[in-house]
């Protein structure tokens, strides 16, 4: 074997010196041409589609070529898009990878979700100045060609009815022209429809319906709208000719789908006499089943205008009192007209003197006897057993959905209530506790039912409810100990014009100061101003077999709770039993 000469040596030293550096190279090459090989103008294209999605036009203008950027500037250019959308009912917008074509093109396909014409799917062809878009006015939606724009023609579905509980519409017709066989009674509970304003005219117009269409602005036809209302359906073209042309090519058609109907809990007898009973009196009225707690009958400011419920509230100071052992049934208060609590005198009603045993003084509503209950009890309870009582919640009529979008106010009381003096207030249902006929109700209700608070919904349809479930507030002893105080209220008390012949009610009466009436002449000369009142009742009937709960609130009335508004009660009661 010949000997390796010293250059052959040295030229092997050197191939095996670059081998691993040629092969790096290699394999380096390798990998960029099969995962780096996109292209500036495929990058460009991607940061186009992706801000595109984002509804981001700033970013979407940044990537425009110079010339287009000058052309259609970013105010201009953004205009355009917006005016896409509307039109189209643009949902959102889905890109797919860019890919680079014959020419200066790119090519990204795109699938835009609309409201009303479903999902639009094409390839939008994006000319590329270099690594800049050539950016032109039909590129605002995919399927468009140069010189097109979009446009629509509409076609709005049959708006679908409100029912009470036994299919008596409560609102059914044209959006524009809805009636009930009930006639006014049933726009207490069902609403009004109307022209929207503002951003609910936006988002009408955003599902497809054209400018102007009636939607629901109260009540049920407010809260429900979308699914009463429907889906608009047409069709989508791209039109050629001036912007007020809607002829051309059809990029979609679809049908209009018409509104689910909204069955509720409402009796249509007992809502005819919940809105008769109330009359022309400026208030609420709410009846429950006070089985299950279901809303039957509503009318006025059932549930959207919270204020101080007065004595009515007692009934809760009391099931904390004797949960507390603050207070028994056995024990017996002074016969006074005022008491003096955190260093303030509180009055009885009309300064009447009250007093004896805890039946007679919750009957007679002793302000003396359950303002200084409230610091006995504590802030930490009282609060707690009105909270279980369902203060400080909102109502649950409606799912979550619908209760954000309609005024349904929710009954309150701080959480922190303050002084000796607060608490004393607050325990004769004054001071910043408030609450609505629909919770005072719910309060009656919870007794009714052996201390177990239902829910309150007023449809039927279990995926319209909100999650709710009953809740245990006291024992069905301390329950049926308060039916029988509340008893005592209409056949002895303050309460008696809610009684029924035959019938045992179960009630409480209220009185809230609202604040002085204005001042007259006679006031200016050295009088003093009345106080400003608020009346309610709340009750329930037959008290051993108990159907219906209620609770009325008279605002600013010409007169107590007993005498204004608990024969309110007593006819709802009547009509209903």
């Amino acid at each position: 074997m010949s000997p390796i000469s010293p250059q052959a040596e040295r030229r092997r030293r050197i191939v095996t010196r670059l081998l691993p550096v040629l092969l790096i190279g290699i394999v380096s090459f390798v990998f960029g041409a099969l995962v780096g090989g996109t292209s500036a103008s495929e990058e460009a294209a991607s940061r186009f589609v992706d801000a595109w999605a984002r509804d981001d036009f700033d970013a979407m203008h940044d990537e425009l070529a110079e010339d287009a950027a000058a052309r259609y500037p970013v105010d201009e250019f953004t205009g355009m898009y917006e005016d896409a959308e509307r039109t189209a009912t643009l949902a959102s917008i889905e890109a797919g990878d860019p890919e680079g074509s014959a020419g200066d093109t790119i090519t990204v396909p795109i699938a835009a979700r609309t409201h009303a014409f479903g999902e639009v799917r094409s390839t939008l062809v994006l000319p590329m100045d270099g690594d800049r878009v050539a950016w032109e006015p039909h590129l605002v939606f995919p399927g468009l060609a140069e010189g097109e724009h979009l446009a629509r023609s509409t076609r709005v579905p049959k708006r679908a009815p409100i029912l009470a509980r036994d299919g008596t519409p409560l609102a059914e017709g044209p959006a524009a022209t809805r009636s009930s066989p009930l006639g006014a009674a049933a726009t207490n509970v069902a609403g009004e429809v109307g022209v929207p304003k503002g951003g609910e005219e936006a988002e009408l117009e955003g599902r497809g319906f054209p400018p102007g269409s009636f939607a629901g602005t109260s009540g049920l036809e407010k809260a429900f709208n979308t699914r009463l209302a429907g889906q608009p359906g047409g069709e989508l073209t791209a039109a050629s000719g001036g912007k007020g042309s809607d002829q051309g090519r059809v990029l979609v058609r679809t049908e209009p789908r018409t509104g689910e109907r909204v069955r509720t809990t409402i009796d249509p007898d007992l809502q005819e006499a919940t809105v008769t009973a109330l009359g022309n009196a400026f208030g609420g009225v709410a009846v429950l089943d006070a089985k299950d707690g279901s809303v039957l009958g509503v009318s006025g400011l059932a549930f959207s205008a919270p204020q101080p419920p007065g004595s009515s509230f007692k009934v809760v100071t009391t099931v904390a009192a004797l949960e507390e052992n603050v207070v028994k049934l056995s024990d017996s208060f002074p016969v006074e007209t005022s008491h003096v609590v955190g260093g303030r005198e509180i009055p009885n009603a009309h300064d009447e003197a009250c007093g004896g045993t805890f039946a007679q003084s919750f009957a007679h509503s002793c302000n003396t006897v359950f303002a200084p209950l409230g610091p006995e009890i504590g802030n930490d309870k009282l609060v707690a057993t009105a909270e279980r009582f369902g203060f400080n919640s909102p109502p649950p009529l409606y799912d979550a959905e619908a209760t954000a979008v309609i005024d349904s106010k929710q009954s309150t009381i701080p959480t922190s209530i303050g002084t000796d003096l607060d608490l004393g207030v607050t325990a004769i249902g004054q001071g910043e506790v408030l609450a609505t006929p629909l919770e005072m109700a719910s309060v009656s209700q919870t007794i009714a039912a052996g201390g177990v608070r239902s829910p309150t919904p007023i449809v039927t349809e279990r995926s319209l409810r909100p999650e709710a479930r009953p809740v245990k507030v006291t024992s069905g002893e301390i329950a049926a100990t308060v039916r029988d105080l509340m008893v005592g209220v209409v056949t002895d008390g303050t309460g008696t014009a809610a009684a029924i012949p035959g019938v045992e009610v179960a009630g409480k009466t209220g009185t809230a100061e609202i604040g002085p009436a204005p001042l007259t002449a006679e006031d200016d000369q050295g009088g003093q101003a009345e106080q400003q009142v608020d009346a309610w009742f709340t009750a329930f009937a037959p008290a051993k077999n108990p159907q219906l709960a209620v609770a009325v609130m008279v605002v600013n009335a010409d007169g107590d709770g007993g005498t204004v508004a608990a024969p309110i009660a007593r006819e709802v009661l009547t009509a209903g039993l």
